[in-house]
């Protein structure tokens, strides 16, 4: 027997007795699972972050679970089952790949995705956009929002077109700015044209084959690491942070670039 196939069996045997023998897991609906499957995701996206090969492995496997525990929920209402899930998924994956399983031939990658987006709408898509998630974080929508309208052709030609337009948001944004005073609080413009900023940045950094979540999170936690270790050496001097002087915490900032 394939390997994969008796792993893969293991593992809907075990759901099945933790559905029938755990309280846990007996009280578990999809809504209570909701959470922490988003949760599962944002620990994978840590780890591949982090370049960690077992961690990744790990966390693939509790996706994989949470998985398997939706499609054991689906089939004891008889809504679907595990194979309906994995049968829908194999017909989608034909359907959209017709360079593969039919005769389109394709010349590169995006290609690959203009096709795809409009495969997806004769799937009963209402529009280009309709696939992005309402709840899906607003950095990754804008991204999703952008590469969906560029696989229809909706899309900047030159990277310097976007940067001009960046320089534009940004312009706009100085303009709403420096027109508050005491008199005009314009908070709902000024929160628009940031929003435009950040837009057009993202756009910008789709272009530059950059992507914006990653680059993000990997500042994120520079600033975290510098943060600790300059927060570290102050502790070590007897000292509090809200006792010394921008100055004195630059010292230990700067001494944490280096070590970088």
């Amino acid at each position: 027997m394939d390997p994969r196939l008796a792993a893969f069996e293991r593992l809907l045997n075990i759901m099945d007795d933790l559905r029938a023998k755990c309280p846990w897991d007996q009280k578990q609906t999809m809504e209570s699972l909701r959470h922490l499957t988003i949760e599962e995701t944002y620990e994978l996206s840590d780890a591949i972050l982090k370049g960690d090969k077992n961690e990744i492995k790990k966390e693939i496997g509790d996706i994989l679970l949470h998985l398997v525990f939706y499609s054991k929920i689906g089939s004891e209402t008889n809504d679907f089952n595990i194979t309906d899930v994995i049968n829908s998924l194999c017909e989608k994956m034909i359907f959209r790949h017709p360079h593969i399983y039919g005769d389109v031939e394709v010349s590169d990658s995006d290609e690959v995705i203009q096709n795809w987006e409009k495969l997806k709408q004769k799937e009963g898509n209402k529009g280009a956009l309709s696939g992005v998630p309402n709840s899906m974080p607003s950095l990754l929508k804008s991204l999703r929002i952008q590469d969906k309208a560029r696989a229809i052709g909706f899309d900047w030609e030159e990277p310097n077109q976007v940067w001009e337009k960046v320089k534009e948001e940004i312009n706009e944004l100085q303009v709403e700015i420096a027109y508050r005073d005491s008199e005009n609080d314009n908070n709902a413009k000024i929160e628009n044209e940031f929003g435009d900023v950040f837009f057009a940045l993202i756009n910008y950094a789709r272009f530059l084959k950059v992507n914006p979540e990653d680059a993000l999170e990997k500042t994120n936690k520079k600033f975290i690491s510098r943060f600790n270790y300059m927060e570290k050496k102050i502790l070590e001097q007897g000292k509090a942070l809200a006792d010394c002087s921008l100055a004195e915490m630059d010292v230990f900032w700067n001494e944490a670039k280096k070590l970088e």
